[in-house]
């Protein structure tokens, strides 16, 4: 019986040649599985013919949008996941939801074998065969970039003696790789660290410095998921998609970082990432007036390990979906209304409000109709501060300085 290998098909010049390529090297039929992750660009139906023209035996495409945004948007969001405190793991989010789709199309057309266009550079690789390993073990692996040295020079010439239908001309200096989420812009000129970033690199915002007005949004979260812009009712799909229209006007979102790779280098990125700080920033503030002290505290420390583990491929994991409970719970509260002033490249929280919150105006205010006993905190400050007090105590005693 032919084996079957199922292609993770992005429609772009790599994935393409790696149809009639995968054929040849296994003796295997090509699936082409594209996903639609809300990244734009050619329309889905084009990219499934031309998978077909390059001889897949069959082509699917997957309208996974509004599953990305509410699955896996949302749970980062929650999360406040920025990696190294700025990254909204654009490209490591999508992923595991590829990764699903890719086993799901190998069970239904019976492959045994799955290939991806990533290289033996990138943290892809580890994110889509982590994944894979956890979900569907017994499929095997194939990199073509990787595992074949298959090289875009080469890919250009396999792809002109064949006559496959795809245009070679159109060769971008960057790699780019986008969804709803945002967009990652690497290579060419920006590997030189010194080259500031031009205007050309960006796709998703607006130049922050052009003058405009400035744009304010309410944006109301039930449970730590944003429900409403404006008071008008969103899904996590069009919530993210309309701050990404409003936020990337004014230019917020841009980041230019060099950042630790799982593989062990730091590499230069550009992000693009309008609607997920926007919403990062719109939800770290409700949760500063919704979420209790200790509880706050502990969950930075385990935003930054769910974070750590997802961009590090490892999804799929015990310890990711221990966290994911722990975060369920702690957004019980997260529920009110937070209001945004966008402009100038920034998203600044000017307004909070929530029927959960733990802001007592009496007890904060400093007027008439303060309710907190200050009589109450001379003996807390003593009782707190005695520790400290007894071991300076100790430690002159022990060195012989009495004063």
């Amino acid at each position: 019986m032919t084996e079957r290998v199922v292609l993770a098909y992005s429609g772009g010049l790599d994935t393409s040649v790696a149809i009639p390529y995968l054929a040849e090297k296994t003796g295997a039929e090509v699936i082409a599985v594209a996903v639609d992750l809300g990244q734009g660009g050619e329309d889905m139906n084009v990219i499934r013919q031309r998978a077909l023209d390059c001889g897949a035996v069959e082509s699917e495409v997957i309208d996974a949008r509004d599953e990305f945004a509410a699955d896996y948007c949302i749970p980062a969001m929650r999360a406040n996941a920025l990696y190294m405190d700025r990254y909204p793991l654009v490209s490591a989010l999508s992923r595991p939801l590829i990764v699903k789709h890719l086993v799901t199309a190998a069970r239904k057309y019976g492959g045994t074998i799955v290939s991806h266009g990533c290289t033996g550079k990138g943290n892809d690789q580890v994110r889509f065969e982590v994944g894979l390993a956890a979900l569907a073990p017994e499929l095997k692996i194939i990199a073509p970039a990787r595992d074949y040295a298959w090289t875009r020079d080469k890919a250009i010439a396999y792809a002109e003696e064949r006559g496959l239908p795809i245009d070679v001309s159109r060769k971008s200096p960057y790699s780019i790789d986008q969804n709803l989420f945002g967009r990652a812009v690497e290579t060419g000129f920006l590997e030189d660290i010194w080259n500031a970033p031009i205007e050309d690199l960006y796709s998703y915002t607006a130049d922050p410095a052009e003058p405009r007005d400035a744009d304010e949004v309410v944006i109301t979260f039930d449970s730590g998921v944003p429900v409403a812009i404006d008071g008008e009712t969103v899904t996590p799909y069009q919530a993210i998609q309309e701050l990404n229209r409003r936020a990337g006007a004014q230019g917020v979102g841009r980041l230019d970082m060099v950042e630790d790779r799982l593989v062990g280098i730091k590499s230069r990125e550009v992000y693009e990432a309008p609607g997920a700080i926007a919403l990062i920033t719109a939800h770290q503030e409700l949760e500063n007036v919704t979420v209790e002290r200790d509880l706050a505290r502990f969950k930075k420390g385990v935003d930054q390990r769910w974070t750590e583990l997802v961009y590090d491929g490892l999804w799929f994991s015990p310890l990711k979906y221990a966290l994911d409970a722990f975060i369920d719970d702690s957004q019980l509260h997260v529920t009110g209304e937070v209001r945004l002033t966008l402009h100038g490249g920034k998203a600044v929280v000017t307004g909070r409000r929530s029927e959960a919150s733990l802001y007592d105006f009496g007890m904060a205010t400093y007027d008439t109709g303060d309710t907190f006993d200050q009589s109450l905190a001379k003996g807390f400050v003593q009782l707190w501060g005695l520790p400290s007090k007894m071991a300076a105590a100790r430690d002159a005693r022990l060195s012989g300085d009495g004063s």
